[in-house]
């Protein structure tokens, strides 16, 4: 049995042709000066040659899409488990990532909702119930008369594939057209759908005009579509706008409908969960005063104004603003009456000002000249979201009383407190029991390495280095693997003292799941 990681003869970097054995399904702490060698060690010699061997096993097909790696400067290692490296500033920076997705806590929570979730009215708050065919009828009957609709089965809502057999079903039986991807289709015609891309398929039941007597085949129609559609069905007026109608959900006050319950209705990186205003980010960017205005103390024409001083349209929009509203422009911006600033920046009735100008020269500039002006750019919350990323529909689901994105904003501390008190069903508990266990936890693994202060919505790109390294390490924890060799780049940087017990308690638990952990640290107590 093999019981040591054995390196022989190690030259990378400043290494001097370094031997060491270090002990299999243990915790090894490599120390030493700054400059000594350390991560040469841990991460340059024995991680790459883990990541280098891993690579070689896969097919050729996999690997012609992973970068080359390179064999260390060593004579031999042997011993070596699959390598996992956790080091700093390790997590993504893209604005969609967040505490939750990372630690795949909100993949869980997604489930949670969509499972166990009560939808109500974004707009009344209370409960929505099941609609009857009759009450659609009754809806759209109240439409002014000799208005022409169409009725549609939304038989495929964003799924990958062809949908070949499908469209030949539904042509066979006797359907006419279908709106896929929003343009109308003959269904005689030969359609071919790129597999790999989402699709959306209403097939049309029936167009007519409403009159008094429209009613009963307008409920035939329904009844068809919703039979086709499990429930749904979509009425559009020809050239206008189109509702979604349910026979499960829909409120009973003002009677509007939401789609069925899905994992992507809360996730904010697919369209049928994101926020439509911001597309999930939470924020949009806007033109920021604080930038526009480049030097407060000169006036506009003259070095105050930073983008578009040199336009010739805005300075004769802007001009003519100034001369309805008795404006000199000669004066520094910062003297004149916070009224006449607010009107340059925001407009007045009709006339633009400089903000909305700005806006108009970024939706028609090049992406050179976007590049420019973006400079003068700040993200701000989003107004139609508040900054929670998703649609509306979704946030007005509850489960034990908040909404997801209200879980999402709480300590994580306080979450796992919240989780431990819910008390299940038996109906709740045999649907989603293992799904709750899960989140409970990974949020406990979390508070485990010292981060409980975090919330689950916090931005991955605001992490500091040691926070996403604990995060991964967290991560790592919940995936419960065994056989791994874990290499970490001192994870104590940036903890209170008194969390590095805390701490190292998750470092020996990862060691007793059977792995080998190995760590570059200065920390005594480690």
């Amino acid at each position: 049995m093999i019981d040591r990681i054995w390196v022989h003869g190690a030259r990378v970097h400043n290494l001097k042709n370094i031997s060491v054995a270090i002990p299999r399904n243990s915790f090894t702490v490599i120390t030493g000066l700054s400059g000594s060698g350390k991560s040469s060690l841990a991460f340059d010699t024995i991680y790459a040659e883990g990541q280098r061997r891993y690579v070689e096993t896969l097919s050729p097909y996999a690997r012609q899409f992973l970068d080359q790696l390179e064999r260390p400067d060593v004579d031999s290692i042997d011993g070596l488990s699959p390598a996992i490296s956790i080091e700093q500033k390790t997590t993504g920076r893209s604005p969609r990532s967040t505490v939750g997705t990372i630690t795949e806590i909100y993949d869980y929570l997604r489930l949670l909702w969509s499972s166990l979730g009560t939808p109500h009215c974004p707009d009344c708050g209370i409960p929505i119930t099941r609609q009857t065919t009759q009450q659609i009828v009754e809806q759209v009957m109240a439409l002014p008369a000799g208005e022409r609709v169409m009725v549609l089965a939304p038989i495929v809502r964003g799924r990958k594939g062809e949908f070949k057999k499908e469209l030949e079903k539904f042509a066979r039986a006797g359907f006419v057209r279908a709106r896929i991807d929003g343009e109308l289709r003959s269904l005689d015609e030969d359609i071919r759908l790129d597999r790999r891309r989402n699709h959306t398929i209403e097939v049309v039941v029936d167009r007519l005009p409403l009159k008094p007597d429209s009613a009963k085949r307008l409920e035939a129609s329904i009844e068809t579509a919703t039979r086709l559609a499990n429930g749904l069905v979509i009425v559009a007026h020809v050239g206008g706008a189109e509702r979604l109608y349910s026979l499960r959900m829909a409120c009973p006050e003002c009677g509007a409908s939401v789609p069925e319950l899905e994992p992507r209705s809360f996730s904010f990186n697919s369209p049928y969960g994101a926020c439509e205003a911001c597309h999930g980010l939470g924020a949009t960017w806007s033109f920021d005063p604080l930038k526009v205005i480049a030097d407060p103390s000169r006036p506009l024409f003259d070095g105050g104004l930073g983008p578009g001083a040199t336009s010739a349209m805005m300075q004769h929009a802007i001009q003519a603003l100034a001369r309805q509203l008795r404006i000199n422009l000669g004066r520094p911006f910062e003297e004149l009456p916070e009224k006449h600033r607010q009107a340059l920046l925001y407009g007045s009735g009709a006339l633009p000002g400089l903000l909305a100008l700005l806006q108009r020269a970024w939706d028609d500039a090049t992406e050179a000249y976007r590049e420019y002006l973006a400079e003068f750019m700040s993200p701000a919350e989003c107004p139609a979201c508040r900054g929670r990323r998703l649609r509306p529909s979704s946030l007005a689901v509850r489960l034990k009383g908040l909404s997801i994105a209200d879980f999402t904003a709480l300590p994580v501390s306080r979450a796992l407190e919240l989780v431990r008190s819910w008390e299940l069903s038996p109906r709740e508990a045999q649907i989603a029991v293992r799904i709750v266990e899960e989140v409970r936890n990974r949020l406990a693994f979390l508070c485990e390495v010292g981060l409980d202060y975090l919330s689950l919505d916090r931005s991955a790109a605001t992490l500091s280095g040691g926070e996403s390294q604990r995060i991964r390490l967290a991560t790592q924890i919940g995936s419960r693997l065994r056989g791994v060799l874990y290499v970490l780049d001192e994870p104590s940087i940036g903890l209170h003292p008194r969390d590095n017990s805390r701490l190292l308690g998750t470092l020996v638990r990862l060691r007793d799941l059977g792995n080998t952990v190995v760590v570059v640290e200065h920390d005594e107590e480690t």
